[in-house]
């Protein structure tokens, strides 16, 4: 059995979205059924249809797939809970950019109908955001962060996301993109690799799609988090509704501090990271940063009824 209070749990973002998502644990658990159920209700149009069935293509779109993501994180979580009731709170919790909004939904920030309604807006300024400016988003591997920063400087482009060692993703504009692909790739980086999103995120090209979502998160009641969730833009705990409205306004345009994040997080003595949602992408980068810690990924039936965490 595993400590829980040496553990944290994470949610994915963009980009871990599948199709069939989710359909077993909607087959399986009524916790999630009720979720899975919720969601569509709220947004008023079967969004399951959609993770469930496909198209893919449809399913990729931003303004679809963040709040497909949170309502099946968050359908995850409730499975685990039912399985276990007695399930104690982590010592962190932590979302990688749209991950958060799960995150702060599992911290009791905000419910579950606040998260799904948020993420499917954040989802449609971002996409609106992306078709004002033909923006996009290119990984890069093999390059260190100081020696990027200067080929941003040098193309008016910006770091995103800081993945983990060796993998660092870049926004700007398309033009701009592909002249720091050659410049990086010139100056040494192993490989660059364009990303499907719709838009410069993390970037100052969000800035259409920040502003207006400033709006609606300054309007919404929220909770001090009864977990401290780790803030994408400062890699330190949120642990007052001040700290959650600051991330959330600043985060669209601000780069997404995961290597700082996961390793402030082990710093406090974490051992274990919990990834819970569709996809192993946060697992894969957390080994990457630190071969040490333990990952298990929580996101179909299999692995949360082999769940093995325990108070200690």
């Amino acid at each position: 059995m595993i400590e829980v209070n040496r553990i944290a749990y994470i949610f994915p973002g963009q980009g871990s979205q599948a199709v069939g998502m989710g359909r077993d644990l909607y087959d399986t658990f009524e916790s999630a059924r009720t979720i899975i159920k919720q969601a569509d209700e709220i947004l008023k149009f079967p969004l399951s249809k959609l993770y469930f069935e496909g198209p893919e293509e449809e399913l990729r779109q931003t303004i679809n797939a963040q709040p497909a993501l949170v309502t099946i994180g968050y359908a995850c979580l409730k499975a685990m809970q039912e399985v276990n009731s007695n399930l104690p709170l982590p010592a962190f919790m932590a979302g990688h950019s749209l991950g958060e909004y799960t995150a702060l939904a599992a911290a009791g920030v905000f419910d579950f109908a606040t998260a799904v309604y948020l993420a499917r807006e954040r989802g449609r300024l971002m996409q609106e955001a992306g078709t004002k400016t033909a923006g996009g988003m290119l990984a890069v591997l093999g390059m260190e962060e100081s020696a990027l920063n200067e080929v941003c400087q040098e193309t008016g482009t910006q770091i995103a996301n800081y993945n983990s060692p060796g993998q660092l993703v870049i926004s700007g504009a398309m033009d701009r993109l592909n002249i720091a692909a050659e410049i990086a790739k010139s100056r040494g980086a192993s490989r660059t690799i364009p990303l499907q999103v719709s838009g410069a995120f993390h970037s100052p090209l969000m800035r259409p799609a920040e502003e207006a979502l400033t709006q609606i998160i300054m309007s919404i009641p929220c909770d001090t988090p009864v977990v401290p969730v780790i803030g994408n833009t400062t890699a330190l705990p949120m642990t007052t509704v001040d700290d959650v409205k600051k991330e959330l306004t600043r985060q669209l345009c601000h780069g997404v501090q995961w290597q700082r994040s996961v390793e402030y997080m082990i710093g406090q003595g974490v051992t274990t990271f919990v990834e819970i949602g569709p996809g192993k992408v946060l697992t894969g980068l957390v080994r990457r940063i630190n071969k040490d810690v333990k990952t298990i990924n929580i996101g179909d039936v299999a692995s949360i009824k082999n769940q093995s965490l325990s108070s200690g």
